[in-house]
């Protein structure tokens, strides 16, 4: 089996980091498009290892957290009835957190948006932060309530922040809501939750 050079790896990886797709990275290095997956996966799993190993005793005291959505394969609505309910095929959720100050992501995980995953999520954050009291921001997403308790019991200051968001009225002055981006936040409302936030 041919072996890629660390050149090679590296040319590979920029583009890719450059934001080209698979297929325009094959064409640009004349590697395999199985190659440059392979090789993305295992950057993947270095990158994951490289971060769970280092981000460590982190001195944050402020943290959000939120969840992103994405889809594998198909959207819910459309996954084959065979692969219903198997997880990487669907709906799929990124929790994430981030220190405001140093934009620094400390812990993510893609799951579902379930409470388990919450409760894993908001356990795995806590392994990270030496700091004896967080604040703690979320969304208005129930499971962490609960998750956030269990994880950081009195150690944390926390509060939900709900936005509202507005319709906008389109050109010919009717109320739309807009496609692919949320709409302006009209009111914001903060729910104390754990300690003094």
């Amino acid at each position: 089996m041919n072996r890629l050079s660390r050149a090679e790896r590296a040319t590979i990886i920029r583009a890719l980091v450059e934001g080209n797709s698979i297929r325009s990275v094959a064409r640009m290095t004349g590697a395999a498009r199985n190659t440059i997956t392979t090789l993305l996966v295992d950057l993947g799993k270095a990158c994951s290892a490289y971060q769970d190993r280092t981000l460590r005793y982190l001195t944050a005291e402020r943290v959000e957290c939120d969840e992103i959505w994405a889809f594998c394969h198909a959207k819910a609505r459309n996954v084959p009835e065979d692969k219903q309910g198997v997880f990487g095929w669907g709906d799929v959720w990124t929790w994430t957190s981030i220190d405001p100050e140093t934009k620094l992501v400390p812990s993510w995980l893609v799951g579902t948006r379930h409470p388990e995953d919450a409760r894993a999520f908001m356990a795995d954050l806590r392994s990270r932060l030496m700091a004896p009291r967080v604040q703690i921001t979320t969304d208005g997403h129930r499971p962490y309530i609960e998750a956030v308790e269990s994880a950081f019991g009195e150690g944390a200051d926390y509060a939900m922040l709900i936005k509202q968001y507005g319709v906008e009225a389109s050109r010919d002055g009717s109320p739309t809501a807009r496609r692919y981006s949320p709409n302006k936040v009209t009111s914001e409302t903060v729910l104390r939750r754990l300690g003094c936030p």
